[in-house]
């Protein structure tokens, strides 16, 4: 099988589809508030195989691993940082097992600590990029095609998972922010910021994910598209939840409203488009049929 060149299909003008939500989606098949996603990694593997396996079938081109809380200091949190390598390698297992024969990016997904960074709180530059680093070398070895730092919120964070996903491996990288308080993100960022930073670190595939709402979120993907040409990675959340009688937390934007949306993206510069939190496999499936004309 020919492997795809990323580099080359984004260069032709493609519109290509990440996946959807992890966490939210696994809410849904039981995984119960307190507990983590990665925990499921190891105690029902299923789930994560059948949700990744919901994800193929509708059409993406990339899937991420249920790794993004798997850094060795977000597991300590939930008394898991003994079984870091465990969780990343199968996690990669799982979502590979997923694909199986068929052409598609399997990207390690890395999130952020859970820490503030100093001096706003007790997190070092150094400490910071060697947690990346542990888990960017994880993921590689355990055969990633790409990897995604994904959700972030603040510039220092973000620069030492650079340096320590590029300690470790040169694969295609994504560097993606939450813009969760409409243009900026809970510690300021914009959308110049994240151009700059794009330019210092010679990135060459930004991103935008989760943040507030669908509107929010394409106001700030067309200020990146004007200040830049590099490739622009796109999954915004289907709207904002609201806790139904149930306790359950369900999402106000339809499939059908997300596939609306998703020709919007495509026009406003997206490159690469999926959907975060609340995005289910009927929403993916509704997005990935807005990108087919562009095929």
């Amino acid at each position: 099988m020919t492997k795809r060149n990323l580099w080359l299909e984004l260069g032709d003008c493609e519109k290509l589809v990440s996946d959807g939500a992890t966490g939210t989606n696994l809410q849904s098949m039981g995984l119960q508030q307190g507990k983590t996603a990665e925990e499921w990694v190891l105690e029902r593997p299923q789930a994560i195989l059948d949700l990744e396996n919901q994800f193929v079938e509708v059409g993406s081109d990339f899937i991420l691993t249920c790794t993004f809380g798997a850094t060795r200091l977000r597991l300590e949190a939930s008394g898991m940082g003994d079984r870091v390598v465990e969780i990343n390698h199968q996690a990669v297992k799982l979502a590979r097992q997923a694909i199986g024969e068929r052409n598609i990016w399997l990207a390690g997904s890395i999130g952020p600590t859970g820490s503030m960074m100093q001096p706003l709180g007790p997190l070092s530059a150094e400490d910071a990029r060697a947690t990346f680093k542990e888990q960017a070398g994880l993921l590689a070895e355990a055969g990633v095609d790409m990897l995604v730092i994904e959700t972030q919120f603040d510039l220092n964070e973000a620069r030492a998972a650079i340096l320590g996903v590029r300690d470790v491996s040169n694969l295609p990288l994504v560097v993606s922010f939450s813009f969760d308080r409409g243009k900026r993100t809970m510690m300021g960022v914009s959308a110049k910021d994240l151009v700059d930073l794009g330019e210092e670190m010679d990135l060459s595939i930004l991103g935008i994910n989760c943040g507030r709402s669908l509107e929010d979120n394409l106001a700030v993907l067309k200020e990146v598209r004007s200040l830049t040409n590099k490739a622009v990675w796109f999954k915004p959340n289907a709207g904002l939840p609201q806790v139904n009688e149930e306790g359950q937390s369900v999402y106000d934007v339809t499939p059908s409203m997300m596939g609306q949306a998703a020709s919007e993206w495509i026009k406003a510069g997206a490159d690469i488009i999926g959907g975060c939190c609340g995005t289910s496999p009927e929403h993916l499936s509704k997005i990935h049929a807005a990108t087919l004309k562009y095929r």
